[in-house]
């Protein structure tokens, strides 16, 4: 009896089973080089890749530069344009050739007006603020004491223990 031959070959790693989707998913959307979107934080920087993302790569007519377009909100938008030729740069880097020669930048949404809420997902991770201790807690409400509305009061006890945490951290 004859064995089946195997069309697997065994195991395969997921990225080799989907990276020739994603190559043509990003090449549709003119990316020749998908690093550019999957990794988009480590060539653009930690500060422009949490205020901005790649949307498209649009080629002229004589084929010569292409102009990326990048998604940001209006107020970050000025600091962008400011940085445009250092990005520029670290962008063409990754081509490896003068393949961008523009960059715009779009305060718009990528899909539309109804998904309007822009989502930057490498922005960095705030840490949470420390409890003040017990003392420092103990401090603030001897000093708001003397305030009879009780709703000012807990704010003015947050208040003093933030200015208390602040001057102990410069101490």
């Amino acid at each position: 009896m004859a064995r089946r031959p195997s069309s697997t070959r065994g195991f395969a790693r997921t990225s080799s089973l989907l990276q020739g989707q994603i190559r043509r998913t990003s090449e549709a959307r003119g990316f020749a080089q998908s690093r550019l979107l999957t990794h988009w934080a480590e060539i653009a920087g930690e500060d422009i890749a949490a205020i901005s993302r790649p949307v498209e790569v649009g080629y002229g007519r004589g084929g010569m530069g292409a102009t990326l377009t990048l998604l940001t909100t209006g107020s970050n938008a000025p600091m962008l344009e400011m940085q445009k030729l250092k990005l520029r740069e670290k962008v063409n880097a990754v081509y490896g050739y003068n393949a961008i020669a523009r960059i715009r930048i779009t305060q718009t949404a990528a899909t539309g007006f109804a998904e309007g809420q822009v989502s930057f997902d490498h922005r960095p991770k705030v840490q949470a603020a420390a409890e003040p201790d017990a003392a420092t807690v103990e401090h603030a409400r001897a000093t708001t004491g003397g305030v009879a509305d009780a709703g000012l009061r807990s704010a003015l006890e947050r208040l003093a223990t933030n200015i208390i945490i602040r001057s102990k951290d410069r101490a």
